[in-house]
């Protein structure tokens, strides 16, 4: 898919040619530098949102650990100057094995939010997975890629709610946003204990934040005005006293009240007299998430779907081998970056094991901890067909909107490209684990 260039010449000649006229790149190149740039820019709900994992982020640091664990090692005196870096997944071809993963209340930093990650991927034919947390409708986020000069891929994360009514709601609109896949995270049944945000009190979606994909779907409105319209009155004789014993109001109150009327569809002032937005918080806090899903459960949706099923959250063979018997039709290994269980194996630890349990009964990817386009090389070589990245595009997303995230995803494509070059290699195809070594 690419010329002879590659992308990542094309990428260079680019920062360089403008490093002439005195222009530099919008944001830094490197995933440390990044975040340090982002964390300047953010506020600390913000950042700590982004930023944070569970417990003590002992899973976070192992999942940047795992990848020092690994080292390429070139090969010299072969033709590299043609490579392909394309790959393909669920009958399209990709320019690269890459994908933007699912990260919620992007409106946290930046107004944009899903809509500018939408057209950087689009404008690079990069896959974006909507969130199920996302602060702008799959059906915005996909007008928006339609406008594309090629068609823009596109999956849709599901978190399994406890209405299975909303559940097949939000299914039916994936497939009618024209999504490849729908992507059921497994690992989030309960939110993990995420001190950061803990200690910040901090939860955007106790805040409207973060509910685009529930505010625009017609299900969870008609739940959220049932649960309005039962909230019972206060007595008359009673109010006086009520009153006293609620907390006394605070300009954080406020504040989150207002961001409850932005969060629902209508004008501003009509929604700050409703109970609907408050409803909305209520009822997405009640329902958001099922503990109790089973196996059993993936039946009920396979019949619901024409999509292919992708299962992110595995980390055991055991359950990837269960998922391909229950016919699902992919897997990500994932730790969620390191947000969910604290001091639980890498994603790149379980990768191996879990390539084996599957082998090439369906592809498997990976998240948590992926940084660079020598991640995506090394993450490949193990056996993952793509991986999925997390913050650093939400970090050029803080830094710079639409353009950040440009930015960032071009970097990643053109590290990949450049690293399996002069690697040796000229194609996705050619990794194995024997392009590694292992070092630590």
């Amino acid at each position: 898919m690419d010329s002879a260039a590659g992308t990542g010449r094309r990428r260079q000649d680019e920062v360089y040619r403008a490093g002439v006229y005195g222009h530099r790149p919008r944001v830094p190149t490197a995933a440390g530098a990044l975040q340090r740039r982002a964390r300047e820019r953010l506020g600390a709900r913000a950042y700590s949102y982004v930023a944070g994992g569970a417990g003590d982020e002992v899973t976070q640091r192992a999942n940047r650990a795992a990848f020092d664990r690994w080292a390429v090692v070139p090969r010299v005196l072969r033709d590299v100057s043609v490579r392909d870096t394309s790959v393909e997944l669920f009958g399209r071809r990709l320019p690269a094995p890459l994908l933007l993963g699912p990260v919620g209340a992007l409106e946290l930093v930046h107004p944009a939010a899903d809509l500018a990650v939408a057209r950087a991927a689009a404008s690079l034919g990069v896959p974006m997975v909507f969130s199920n947390q996302a602060s702008v409708s799959m059906e915005e986020c996909a007008a928006a890629m339609d406008q594309a000069p090629h068609p823009a891929p596109r999956w849709s994360q599901l978190y399994w709610s406890t209405s299975d009514e909303l559940v097949e709601s939000l299914v039916g609109r994936a497939e009618a946003a024209g999504c490849d896949a729908l992507v059921v995270t497994l690992d989030t049944t309960m939110l993990g204990w995420r001190p950061r945000d803990l200690d910040l009190g901090h939860l955007p979606f106790a805040r409207g934040k973060g509910l685009a994909q529930y505010t625009s779907d017609p299900v969870f409105r008609r739940l959220v005005e049932e649960r309005a319209g039962a909230a019972p009155a206060p007595a008359r004789a009673g109010a006086a006293a009520s009153r006293d014993r609620q907390p006394r109001p605070t300009l954080s109150a406020v504040r989150a009240l207002v961001g409850m009327a932005r969060a629902w569809p209508g004008p501003l002032l009509e929604n700050l007299r409703s109970p609907l937005p408050r409803a909305a918080v209520e009822t997405f806090l009640a329902i958001y998430s099922r503990p109790s899903i089973t196996w059993a459960d993936l039946a009920w949706l396979r019949a619901r779907t024409r999509l292919p099923i992708v299962l992110k959250g595995v980390l055991h063979p055991d359950d990837a081998r269960r998922a391909l018997d229950e016919g699902v039709d992919g897997v990500v290994v994932s730790t969620h970056g390191g947000r969910q269980v604290d001091r639980s194996i890498s994603a790149l630890d379980a990768l191996p094991d879990v390539v084996a349990a599957v082998g090439d009964r369906a592809p498997v990817l990976l998240d948590s901890g992926v940084r660079s386009g020598a991640d995506v090389l090394t993450a490949v070589a193990l056996g993952a067909r793509a991986v999925l990245l997390g913050r650093p595009f939400a970090w050029g997303l803080a830094l710079a909107g639409e353009e950040g995230v440009r930015q960032v995803v071009s970097d990643v494509l053109g590290e990949f490209d450049l690293t399996l070059g002069l690697s040796g290699h000229t194609a996705v195809d050619q990794l194995s684990p024997e392009v590694l070594r292992r070092v630590g």
